[in-house]
């Protein structure tokens, strides 16, 4: 019932398309007949450049077909080596998916986020909900390299620093694991982030960790010690199946005598400001030099070419 479901709305679109390209061309039709039809050209314009943007987005859809990618994705972003600079480079990576995802209309939510001791974040996990949101930023997974002029350095030296990107998709009622309760340990503390009095001042974070395979989730973003626990737990789900789901694809590539990638050490993509500016996919060959459009969310280049890719390695 749910895939039909998702079926069925997978077809809105593609319908919304076609009924929009056809009133379209009968609009036109009628502004050729107008001896004056100036101001409903331009209007026309508008239009069919909002049809052919629309369309775009359509057809990356299209290339969306793996099981899990209409799901929501839980994003996890870890600073590597190289103290405040890696800090500040995870703050950047997460400003930039948050305004991807405002841009996509997408709703994006921070569940957890340990903040750097002087400045930046050490790591943070968020939730982007919406439709394909793990299809599109499932390319993201791996290790994402900044090189620039440092502000934190005095002498102005160039610094090259690492994050990695985790995305996983969120489950739902069909694959949703059963965890034993006695295999949790519950810990509660106080929030060490923002979020005002309340929060600071009393043990409303929840760290959750499962014993029998050492995942540890943590939740402190709601006031809620009860709607901490509750998130913790839906990204714990979410991460025990993507550790089912990998190990089922390491048993599968050993008998077809593949090996599979190790994405921690897997460098996919560099964002070069200095001494000149680009950003350049490692795996696709997708190139933007305008590194600070990037940074602001415009990382649909590197989406397409990604799933492009990835469907021709298919």
């Amino acid at each position: 019932m749910q895939r039909a479901a998702r079926e069925r709305e997978s077809l809105v679109p593609l319908l919304d398309l076609i009924r929009r390209s056809g009133e379209l061309a009968e609009f036109c039709e009628l502004a050729a007949a107008e001896d004056d039809g100036e101001e409903l050209e331009a209007e026309l314009a508008a239009d069919a450049a909002g049809l052919l943007c629309d369309t775009e987005r359509f057809e990356l859809e299209v290339l969306l077909s793996g099981e899990w990618d209409g799901r929501n994705a839980i994003v996890e972003i870890n600073a590597g080596a190289g103290g405040t600079e890696s800090c500040d480079w995870a703050q950047m990576l997460l400003r930039m998916y948050l305004r991807w995802a405002q841009e996509q209309g997408f709703e994006a939510e921070i569940a957890d986020e340990v903040v750097g001791e002087v400045a930046g974040t050490k790591s943070v996990t968020f939730e982007v909900r919406g439709r394909h949101a793990y299809g599109f930023l499932q390319g993201e997974r791996g290790v994402h390299r900044l090189v620039r002029i440092s502000p934190f350095d005095s002498n102005k030296r160039r610094h090259t620093s690492f994050c990695s990107v985790d995305v996983i998709p969120e489950t739902d009622e069909a694959d949703a694991i059963v965890i034993n309760p006695e295999e949790l340990k519950i810990d509660t503390f106080r929030s060490s982030g923002a979020g005002g009095q309340h929060v600071n001042k009393t043990d409303s974070a929840v760290r959750i960790t499962h014993v029998p395979t050492g995942i540890v989730v943590s939740c402190q973003n709601e006031r809620s010690q009860h709607k901490n626990r509750a998130m913790a737990l839906k990204v714990l789900q979410a991460r025990l199946l993507e550790k089912r789901r990998r190990e089922d694809q390491a048993k599968v590539d050993e008998i077809r005598g593949e090996q599979q990638a190790i994405e921690w050490g897997n460098q996919i993509r560099s964002y070069v400001f200095q001494p000149y500016t680009l950003v350049k996919d490692h795996r696709t060959g997708c190139e933007v030099g305008d590194v600070m459009a990037v940074m602001d969310g415009r990382i649909d280049p590197f989406v397409r070419a990604y799933l492009q890719w990835k469907g021709g390695k298919g």
